[in-house]
């Protein structure tokens, strides 16, 4: 069989070290064979993107070389309409069907799961890995029909995920990361002295490409720009 491959999706706007270390530290825990990151074109549950869907994807190709064993995805980013995760993952298992597909969630998106598009449909076509995250308590989750399946399909043993190609919901705790995309947007529309904040918590590439680029500045300083 071949080894297994991790799904972990988001924005990315702008990716940083909480995405890549916690996505890094997952690979090696569940030992994939490789996990690919996945920015969502358009997203269901939250607003638009700050950055474009290119220039969230060349931020990824910049920070990806400090992460062996990391890779990028742009279907979603391809696939025009909402960027459902139950169609990801449908057409990955329409060109693996016997391959082992991990879907990466935190454990507040893991919370989140039944206002998902088709959620019940997303265990059958990959296990689901919970990450541990600051700030966020498992028991927390486990409520009603989300309760219900976690005690049907859990498993403890890491080792059985190459078992089956879907199916089980693991949990994974990682290093907590407390960097949000959300701070370092605020923190980069203060200008020179939040930029100052936000170096070590995202690839220096990343910043470079941010600053080059002028992304998440007040829109008054676009307009400073452009006059």
């Amino acid at each position: 069989m071949t080894r297994s491959l991790g799904i972990f999706g988001g924005t990315f706007d702008p990716v940083h070290y909480g995405h890549l270390r916690a996505a890094a530290e997952v690979r090696e825990a569940l030992d994939l064979g490789e996990l690919r990151l996945v920015p969502a074109r358009d997203p269901p549950h939250r607003g638009t993107p700050s950055a474009t869907a290119a220039q969230r994807v060349a931020m990824l190709d910049l920070a990806l070389p400090e992460f062996p064993g990391l890779a990028i995805d742009t279907r979603e980013i391809r696939r025009t309409g909402k960027s459902y995760t139950v169609d990801t993952l449908r057409e990955l298992r329409g060109e693996s069907p016997q391959r082992p597909l991990v879907l990466v969630v935190g454990v507040d998106t893991f919370a989140g799961l039944p206002q998902w598009h088709r959620w019940r449909d997303l265990v059958t076509l990959a296990h689901v890995a919970v990450v541990t995250r600051p700030g966020a308590h498992l028991e927390d989750a486990l409520q009603g029909p989300l309760g219900d399946l976690w005690r049907d399909r859990h498993r403890d043993e890491v080792s059985q995920l190459e078992s089956a190609p879907a199916g089980s919901i693991f949990s994974v705790q990682v290093t907590p990361q407390p960097i949000s995309a959300t701070a370092i947007r605020a923190l980069l529309a203060k200008g020179p002295a939040g930029i100052a904040q936000v170096r070590g918590l995202l690839p220096a590439a990343v910043l470079t490409y941010i600053e080059h680029h002028r992304l998440y500045r007040p829109l008054i300083d676009h307009h400073r720009d452009a006059s």
